[in-house]
C-alpha cells in the first residue's frame, strides 16, 4: 500500500502581502450538512445556500482530467447535480478520501452521528453527473477521524470504504508525508481545486470545474479574518463599555485581552489557498474534493481536502470575491489514513 508521494523540487514564487481590507466575510458557526441540503430537495429548488458552495472563477475541466475525483451522491436519487452533495478522491481501489462534515451530521434531536453507509453512493470515472456515465458504487463503511466533532471544522477528514472496486477506468492520487507537507504549505505554491459545486450565478453544473489558485500564508489569512471579526465585535464592546462606565484606558486593556483570547479560524491542521486578487476559490459545496499540487515530473499530489469557505455576513452562500478558502492539511493525517486502511 502506497499513499505518499516523495518530495520534488518546487518553485515557491512569493506574492504580495494579503490585503487586510479584504471583502466582508465570516465563517458559519458550525459545519452545515451538504448531505441534508441535497436530500431535502432544497438544492434543486433554492439554488445558492450555505451548504452549497462553488468553484468560483474556474473553467470546465477537460474530459478525463482529474481521474481520481469522485462525486458523493445521495443514494436513491437519480444521478445528477441535485443528488451530488460532496466530492472525494480515490486513494486506493476501494478507498475514498473526503471531508468529515460530508459524512457526519446533526439529527433532529441535536445529536451528531456518521451517516449510515447505505445513505451514500460514490460516482467514479466520469466528469459528468448524468445517468449512464461512470460507475455508481455502493459504500461499505465510513471512517471519520475520531477527533472531529460536528460543531467545528478542525480535523475535517474522513475515509469511505467502497463495497467493491469501480468497474470503469480511474486513477488514484498520492498524499504527502509530514516533511513533504511542510514543503507544500508555503505561500506561492501553485494549487488546483476541482468540484461540481455551484458556479457563478448560482448554477449547479453537470460537469466538473477546475480553478488554479495558490497557497497563502495561514497567519495572514487568520489575521485578515480576525480584523473583520474585530470590526463587528467592537460595536457590541463599545456599548458594553459605555453601559458599565469603564474608563478608556481600562477599555483598551480589556479589548486587547479579548482579541488575544480569540481562537484562530484556521488551525495548523488547515491550509489556506486562494488568490491575492480574490474571486477564485472553493466553498463548502465542493467539500471533500481535492486541492492538488502539480509537481515537476508532471504528476500531482493531494495537499488538501476542501473543508470550509468564506461567506457573506448573512451566512448565506459564498462570497464570490473572497480571497481564500480553508482545506484540511492531509499530511497531518497520514498515520491515521494508513492505520485505518490497513486495519479495515
Amino acid at each position: 500500500m502506497t499513499l505518499t508521494a516523495t518530495a520534488l523540487v518546487l518553485a515557491l514564487p512569493l506574492g504580495p502581502a494579503l490585503a487586510q481590507e479584504a471583502p466582508d466575510f465570516g465563517t458559519d458557526a458550525a459545519p452545515q450538512s451538504p448531505y441534508a441540503f441535497a436530500k431535502s430537495g432544497e438544492k434543486a429548488r433554492r439554488g445558492p445556500a450555505p451548504a452549497g458552495g462553488k468553484v468560483i472563477g474556474g473553467q470546465l475541466a477537460d474530459a478525463g482530467e482529474w481521474p481520481w475525483q469522485v462525486a458523493l451522491l445521495v443514494s436513491g436519487m437519480p444521478v445528477g447535480p441535485e443528488a451530488q452533495f460532496c466530492g472525494g478522491t480515490m486513494l486506493l481501489d476501494d478507498w475514498v478520501l473526503t471531508a468529515a462534515h460530508c459524512v457526519h451530521m446533526e439529527d433532529e434531536l441535536g445529536d451528531y452521528a456518521d451517516l449510515p453507509p447505505g445513505a451514500i453512493s460514490v460516482l467514479v470515472g466520469t466528469n459528468d453527473l448524468v445517468p449512464g456515465q461512470g460507475d455508481l458504487v455502493p459504500v461499505a463503511a465510513i471512517h471519520r477521524f475520531p477527533d472531529y466533532v460536528g460543531t467545528a471544522f478542525d480535523h475535517d477528514i474522513a475515509l469511505i470504504r467502497l463495497a467493491r472496486a469501480p468497474q470503469v477506468p480511474f486513477a488514484t492520487i498520492t498524499v504527502p508525508d509530514a516533511e513533504f507537507g511542510d514543503q507544500l504549505d508555503q505561500p506561492g505554491v501553485a494549487t488546483i481545486v476541482t468540484g461540481w459545486g455551484l458556479i457563478e450565478g448560482g448554477q449547479h453544473p453537470t460537469s466538473l470545474y477546475e480553478t488554479e489558485i495558490q497557497m497563502l500564508d495561514r497567519a495572514q489569512c487568520n489575521a485578515a479574518m480576525l480584523e473583520v471579526r474585530a470590526d463587528e465585535a467592537v460595536k457590541g464592546f463599545g456599548y458594553a463599555i459605555g453601559a458599565f462606565g469603564i474608563a478608556e484606558d481600562d477599555a483598551y486593556t480589556l479589548w486587547d485581552q479579548l482579541v488575544a483570547r480569540a481562537p484562530e479560524a484556521m488551525s495548523e491542521n488547515m491550509l489556506c489557498s486562494g488568490t491575492y486578487e480574490g474571486g477564485k476559490l472553493a466553498c463548502s459545496g465542493d467539500s471533500g474534493g481535492p486541492l492538488v499540487v502539480p509537481l515537476s515530473d508532471g504528476s500531482y499530489v493531494q495537499a488538501g481536502v476542501v473543508s470550509w469557505g468564506l461567506s457573506g455576513k448573512a451566512g448565506a452562500g459564498c462570497k464570490e470575491t473572497a480571497l481564500f478558502s480553508a482545506y484540511t492539511r492531509v499530511s497531518n493525517y497520514l498515520p491515521w489514513l494508513e492505520a485505518t486502511i490497513s486495519q479495515n
